[in-house]
């Protein structure tokens, strides 16, 4: 009996022990192994130890409508730092953008207006113009967050406006005096941070809160837990208090405080829960710390320091292994794999002349876009040339 003729169960005990390499080889041998190696089910074992290759830390296929082989290569390329930058968009004025990432539509923040483009289906690439502008901020916008039928922002005169994304109407909720740092919401719940050191608890359908929450110090973020009972506030870190807490959604009530050794000033400025027990934060310390919510609260499970001791903006993650982050100086953009100690590749997306921080990033399977002062850039990691296969076959990893 020919290899190709054996029972599938049976091959694929035998592609369970083959690595990245293996498996490209045996889909050479002939077209019906080609057709067996190209399913799925094949190479999940080995895109659950890449980087952003689509499948999280419990085995959920996050771009089922990807093959997973095509994301397997691409993940290669995140390993390597293999991709083609450009300049996506460009403006004049000095600006803090914001990002937000729905499927094929690119959210983008310039001062008062939030415009959505839209991104090809296959290439990724930016629509130059965008195509809907939610405007009505008074002043500019500071931060959004997308809902499947709103989009939610927040603006510096204090004032946070509820946009339909299917209608023109819109609803303007009222209750911080200074502006609005951050947001977040799941679901009806929405949660807001101030610079008038206030947290706001809001439902969709509610022009007034439906409860505030007094913090004595500057709220910088603040992230819902996928379980939608508890979320997370980052302030300032002006008191001498942790300023990381974690509170019950409805009793309002501080749970429990993360860390107990920041440097005063060490304020977080983002956070991003990978699952209802683990969460990421970053801040001006400079460092990347994981948190585990089912241990200790006082320490947190691993941290990584940015080599410049720059700020640290913005993060994303594949919420598996790797870290993207934004720092403050020169629009530097870093990958990091969780189970190393070090940065694995970093980017310097502004001249050296003109000096940008990273305020936002998105990514999804092959591209990371990322928000300066007066520009918005482009990652591809998808495009792979026959100098790429080479760099791969270099780095043992194909």
């Amino acid at each position: 009996m020919q290899l190709h003729q054996l029972p599938e169960d049976v091959l694929y005990h035998i592609t369970a022990l083959l690595d990245c390499r293996s498996l490209c080889r045996l889909s050479l041998v002939c077209r019906s192994l080609s057709r067996f190696v190209s399913r799925d089910s094949v190479w999940k074992k080995v895109a659950v130890q890449l980087l952003n290759s689509g499948v999280d830390g419990s085995g959920t296929d996050i771009y089922p409508h990807i093959p997973l082989k095509d994301r397997v290569r691409i993940a290669l390329n995140w390993y390597g730092g293999i991709c083609k930058k450009t300049i996506a968009l460009k403006w004049k004025l000095k600006l803090l953008p914001w990002l937000q990432l729905d499927g094929d539509t690119l959210f983008l923040s310039q001062a008062s207006d939030i415009k959505a483009y839209r991104l090809h289906k296959v290439s990724r690439r930016l629509q130059p113009r965008p195509f809907d502008v939610y405007s009505g901020q008074q002043g500019d916008v500071c931060c959004f967050t997308l809902m499947d039928s709103h989009l939610i922002s927040g603006g510096s005169d204090g004032k946070i406006l509820v946009h339909s994304r299917t209608s023109d109407a819109s609803m303007e909720l009222c209750g911080h005096t200074q502006e609005v740092n951050c947001l977040d919401s799941k679901d009806q719940l929405i949660i807001s941070g101030s610079r008038d050191q206030t947290v706001g608890i809001w439902t969709l359908m509610s022009i007034s809160r439906r409860d505030t929450i007094a913090l004595c110090d500057r709220v910088w973020s603040v992230a819902i837990s996928p379980t939608k009972r508890s979320f997370v506030t980052g302030t300032a870190c002006c008191q001498n208090y942790s300023p990381l807490r974690l509170w019950d959604v409805e009793r309002l009530a501080c749970v429990c405080s993360l860390g107990s050794e920041f440097r005063r000033g060490a304020g977080v400025l983002d956070i991003v829960f990978e699952s209802p027990f683990q969460l990421l934060t970053c801040g001006y310390d400079t460092f990347i710390r994981l948190w585990d919510l089912r241990l200790c609260p006082r320490k947190c499970v691993m941290e990584w320091e940015e080599p410049h001791d720059s700020t640290l903006y913005c993060i994303q993650t594949d919420r598996n292994h790797m870290i993207a982050s934004g720092s403050s100086h020169y629009g530097v953009l870093r990958l990091w794999d969780k189970r190393q100690t070090s940065c694995l590749q970093s980017f310097q997306l502004s001249s050296d002349h003109v000096s940008s921080p990273v305020y936002s990033l998105r990514l999804d399977s092959s591209h990371l876009y990322a928000a300066l002062a007066s520009s918005l850039h482009s990652l591809d990691f998808k495009t792979c040339s026959q100098n790429n296969l080479l760099q791969m076959y270099q780095l043992n990893m194909l």
